[in-house]
């Protein structure tokens, strides 16, 4: 038997050393995985046996005596047992393709990596065109998961056509994971590093870049060990460096650290930060894929959407474009966070409602009480009331009702939330992390906190209802960037949907006109 235990950011938290330690003190040497996602059952324990993979969780170190009994009997007596892994319903009925071999293996294990199909996806670019790699990202309709859904396809054209013969060009993944709620690009350097960086060698094949940067989020230390080993691995295997395979082509990669700045997530903030700058927003244009890093033609791209690259490469662009619909094609990275008692990762196709992720994934609030309000896509995405849970999760849907998917992170509020103190807090957020370049981010924002304080006081509050909403026109129409352009999306979605939220409170804590 084969004994698997994650060493990802979450089940290290949740005392994965302890549980390997505990493993080891009985003589049994277990493989360190990455998480499957499934972070309510975290440390998760996977042992592949003659019958199949089972798991057993939330594992601690004093239950492994027990269990280890247990496997020499019937496994399934034990209380922790959660049986095969792969029929675990909440894993069993999503549509992995980026995730396909989390949780399998050493996510540092070249041998393993390859074993599971890794780097065919190389193989198959590595006989094409610059122009080939792009028409069939183009041809699978994958749009940027960082949050602006650009069609990725494009912004490589753009970057295949700029700048003269032999000029530098660059790849970039933004890897400055910051939105509330969110760790999927985390999981995926955590627990399948080489699906990025096959990614982003097949990104540089495709436009001409022979450099390329990982910008990691600064609070990610585990990531950064386990993408450097990887990295080094992939150098020494000849996948990074000159003549990759015998190809005559070069590609290298590096990962440098971020600022601990959310405005550094924006790709420009980024860029700056890179080249050793202050993170601060640049007027767009040009465009980064005109005059990006250093001015030269940048390809600018979410962990996630390079991580998607080599499963379009290996399997086509059409067996991509199945998954999905409307303009929103291939599976999107559900992060389940906040008040949610079933929280995780889990990968689906687009088109799946609000409602069904929260519960039936979720299985609704930690706290057992009704839901009140989700908030998706990040701190600076709306606050969705019960009526609209049934909207399909694709980037039209949410556009249409001024919501937005963003990164994919979900965060559940169950009914004690306080929606006013809400819409302070996204204000507030954007006091604190604005670059400080426009005027409307960073005086808007301060501005925003006085106007909801004196609402939720009651000073003069019609006319301050009515500055709140000509303010966050301004900041909207007005900022350089999303940060100070979205941060007005959960202070209306707030105002809109739980009104009662900004009355004067009672000494009961009752908002006037609740009784």
């Amino acid at each position: 038997m084969t004994f698997y235990i994650p060493q990802d950011t979450t089940a290290l938290a949740l005392g994965a050393d302890a549980v390997a330690s505990a493993l080891q003190s009985v003589g049994i040497e277990p493989v360190r995985s990455g998480s499957r996602g499934m972070f309510w059952l975290e440390p998760l324990l996977e042992v592949e046996t003659n019958k199949g993979r089972i798991g057993f969780g939330p594992v601690t170190a004093k239950d492994i005596p027990s269990i280890v009994d247990a496997l020499e009997s019937d496994p399934a007596r034990h209380t922790l047992y959660q049986g095969e892994v792969a029929d675990i319903p909440y894993f069993k009925s999503q549509q992995r393709l980026t995730y396909s071999r989390a949780g399998l293996g050493d996510p540092v294990c070249l041998d393993n990596y390859q074993a599971l199909n890794g780097f065919k996806g190389l193989n198959n670019a590595l006989k094409m065109t610059g122009q080939q790699i792009v028409d069939q990202v183009k041809d699978s309709g994958l749009r940027g998961r960082g949050g602006a859904a650009f069609p990725a396809g494009i912004k490589w054209q753009t970057v295949h056509d700029a700048g003269k013969d032999g000029c530098q060009k660059y790849i970039v993944c933004n890897a400055d994971e910051g939105d509330s709620g969110t760790f999927a690009d985390r999981l995926v350097m955590e627990a399948d590093p080489y699906q990025l960086i096959e990614g982003m060698i097949v990104a540089g094949l495709a436009v001409g870049a022979t450099q390329g940067y990982i910008y990691l989020r600064s609070e990610y230390p585990v990531a950064h060990k386990l993408l450097n080993i990887a990295i080094d691995r992939a150098i020494a295997a000849n996948f990074l460096g000159e003549n990759i395979q015998g190809s005559g082509k070069t590609f290298y990669l590096e990962v440098r650290l971020g600022a601990g700045a959310y405005i550094c997530g924006e790709e420009t903030s980024l860029l700056e930060s890179l080249e050793g700058k202050r993170g601060m927003v640049r007027a767009k244009p040009p465009l980064p894929a005109i005059e990006g890093l250093f001015g030269m033609p940048t390809v600018v791209n979410n962990v996630l959407t390079l991580a998607a690259i080599s499963t379009i490469l290996e399997q086509g662009a059409d067996s991509y474009q199945n998954f999905g619909m409307g303009r929103s094609r291939g599976t999107l990275a559900i992060q389940l966070a906040g008040n949610i008692k079933r929280g995780g990762l889990i990968e689906l196709a687009f088109g799946v409602t609000l409602r069904e992720v929260v519960e039936d994934y979720g299985q609704g609030t930690y706290s057992g009480r009704p839901i009140r309000a989700i908030q998706v896509g990040g701190p600076l995405g709306a606050f969705l009331p019960e009526s609209q849970w049934d909207t399909p999760m694709d980037y039209e849907a949410f556009a249409a009702i001024k919501a937005m998917i963003g990164h994919g992170g979900i965060v559940v509020f169950d009914d004690t939330a306080d929606m006013a103190a809400q819409a302070r807090f996204a204000m507030e957020f954007c006091v604190v992390e604005s670059c400080g370049k426009c005027t409307p981010c960073r005086i808007g924002s301060v501005r925003g906190v006085e106007v909801i304080d004196r609402i939720v006081a009651n000073e003069n509050r019609d006319n301050n209802l009515i500055l709140l909403h000509e303010l966050c026109d301004t900041m909207e129409f007005g900022s350089l960037c999303a940060m100070g352009g979205m941060t007005p999306y959960p202070v209306r979605s707030a105002l809109a949907h739980f009104p009662n939220d900004f009355l004067l409170r009672d000494a009961a804590g009752a908002a006037q006109g609740e009784h």
